[in-house]
């Protein structure tokens, strides 16, 4: 008998409750709680030594980044929402149940200042950076262009394209060769939703700054990937990111027939920030359920 996995049925299949919290959302709190890994990926050492910043780290995607990478042997800095210390502490416990330090950096990155701040305390108590990992998002869905705010465009861009831009800023000092610098875009700069506008368009940006970085630094021996996920089932989905209505049916419509769960990124995110990816740069790797990108 075969022992593969059928990817229609390896996470949860179904239709998911509707479910609405005030943004940025509690992973805690939500029906099903999302797979991040804590239980369901097993590490080999690939990152033995290596110290991760991991931005958005106490939920969803950033989260099952922060847990595979202590799970490989990594000492991991994460940066959250104070709002979301409570998933941030369940992030730590799983870090250091792993044997790996967790360092906790609270802060809004919207805020230039923070973001110097953040990577400044990563080094300090890390003692530096080898992977660089941005995953932290905004999102909300709006149907009708003239009823986006100026407010939620500057937000959108100032935490998904702007934070990108200084966090690599304050880490170049410190980011020897070897280094890695993951981003994390979306189907979305592909396949752009029609009430996802101001979201979908700072993931094409995040695409371009990622290739533009990857020629940048390659001559420093540093590497620049990203990541696009598809519908993956996380805290940002049911705080604004999708209409309540579209939540049971979410993921639905992609080829696997489902949402994806965060872990299922963990092992694209483990190998761009390991050695094994010593020959890659400027690429993005899309974990999105059959959705084409290009």
């Amino acid at each position: 008998m075969s022992n593969n996995q059928d990817p229609l049925n390896a996470y949860y299949p179904g239709k998911f409750e509707k479910q609405e919290q005030e943004a940025p959302g509690l992973q805690q709190k939500m029906k099903p709680i999302p797979d991040c890994g804590e239980e369901s990926y097993t590490g080999t050492g690939k990152l033995k030594g290596k110290r991760a910043l991991v931005t958005g780290g106490d939920s969803g995607i950033g989260r099952a980044a922060a847990i595979a990478y202590a799970k490989e042997g990594a000492d991991v800095a994460i940066n959250y929402l104070p709002v979301e210390e409570a998933d941030a502490q369940e992030v730590k416990a799983v870090i250091e149940a792993a044997g790996q330090k967790a360092v906790l950096i609270p802060g809004d990155l919207r805020n230039e200042e923070f973001n110097k701040e953040m990577v400044e305390t990563a080094v300090e108590e890390l003692g530096g950076i080898d992977i660089l990992c941005s995953v932290a998002g905004e999102q909300t869905a709006v149907e009708k262009v003239e009823d986006l705010s100026t407010h939620q465009l500057r937000s959108t861009f100032e935490t998904n394209v702007f934070s990108l831009v200084w966090t690599v800023q304050a880490a170049l000092p410190h980011l020897e060769k070897g280094a890695s610098i993951i981003t994390t875009s979306s189907v979305q700069a592909y396949n752009p939703s029609k009430n996802l506008l101001d979201y979908a368009a700072t993931k094409t940006a995040i695409v371009s700054i990622t290739k533009s970085l990857a020629s940048q630094l390659g001559e420093q021996g540093i590497r620049v990937n990203s990541i696009a996920p598809g519908p993956i089932w996380t805290a940002l989905q049911i705080s604004g990111g999708q209409p309540q209505e579209k939540i049971p049916e979410f993921g639905q419509k992609v080829t696997l027939q489902r949402a994806g769960q965060p872990v299922e990124l963990s092992d694209v995110y483990v190998f761009l920030a390991s050695d094994n990816a010593s020959y890659v740069t400027g690429q993005v790797y899309g974990v999105t359920g059959g959705v084409e990108i290009n």
